[in-house]
């Protein structure tokens, strides 16, 4: 991947750099260019280039034909799900649900899912288990909340995560999700060793305290 000023040949993964490199080239073209590349963080633009002449650099915002990558927009988004008794007792099961992360990788992690307009978060965290495993059930009590942050192309995305727990009402155990790979019950004992997720396993220690004060 690189850039010869005497070829004018640009090999970069963005587009968008490729044209403000090829301007910036006829532009300056009898000048003598020292060019680089660099990494950047935004998973759209895996590399940015940076131009100095002579001993001194200069970046430029990206809408005046720049070589730096936008400042990533930062989005907000809801979700609900719940934890699932299939009983209430401290021995009872936890029902789990199974993605494939990129590398082909078995993640496990409570149902949830987006809140749609007009929903309530209950009422998002009870379609949402029933959509993703096949089973309805009645919440219980509110269990906290997760946030996080993550990248989407050039966005910035600030999700929060309402759970709740919840018991089983009715139903059988469904994968028809198409974005769901399992569906399973595990022991309460051996939740915290399947889940994914470290903010998750906090949430079934809180779980566990809620449930013994449900049957003390």
């Amino acid at each position: 991947m690189s850039l010869s000023p005497r070829s004018g040949l640009l090999s970069t993964r963005s587009a968008t750099v490729y044209r403000g490199a090829h301007l910036t080239l006829k532009n300056l073209r009898g000048q003598r260019l020292a060019w680089a590349l660099q990494p950047v963080d935004t998973p759209t633009e895996a590399y940015r280039c940076s131009m100095s002449r002579s001993q001194s650099s200069k970046s430029r915002d990206v809408s005046a034909g720049s070589w730096e990558s936008p400042s990533p927009v930062l989005k907000r988004e809801t979700s609900a799900g719940g934890l699932v008794l299939d009983r209430i007792d401290p021995a009872a099961n936890i029902l789990l649900i199974a993605r494939c992360d990129r590398r082909g990788r078995l993640m496990w992690s409570f149902p949830k899912g987006h809140v749609e307009e007009g929903e309530t978060y209950r009422e998002t965290a009870c379609r949402e288990v029933t959509e993703e495993t096949g089973v309805t059930a009645q919440i219980l009590l509110k269990l906290g909340e997760i946030d996080f942050y993550f990248n989407a192309g050039r966005d910035r995305i600030h999700k929060t995560v309402h759970h709740y727990l919840m018991v089983w009402e009715s139903g059988d155990l469904s994968d028809a999700d198409p974005e769901v790979e399992s569906v399973s019950w595990v022991s309460l004992d051996k939740v915290a060793n399947r889940l994914a997720y470290s903010d998750e396993r906090a949430l079934t220690e809180t779980a566990q305290r809620k449930i013994t004060g449900l049957t003390a």
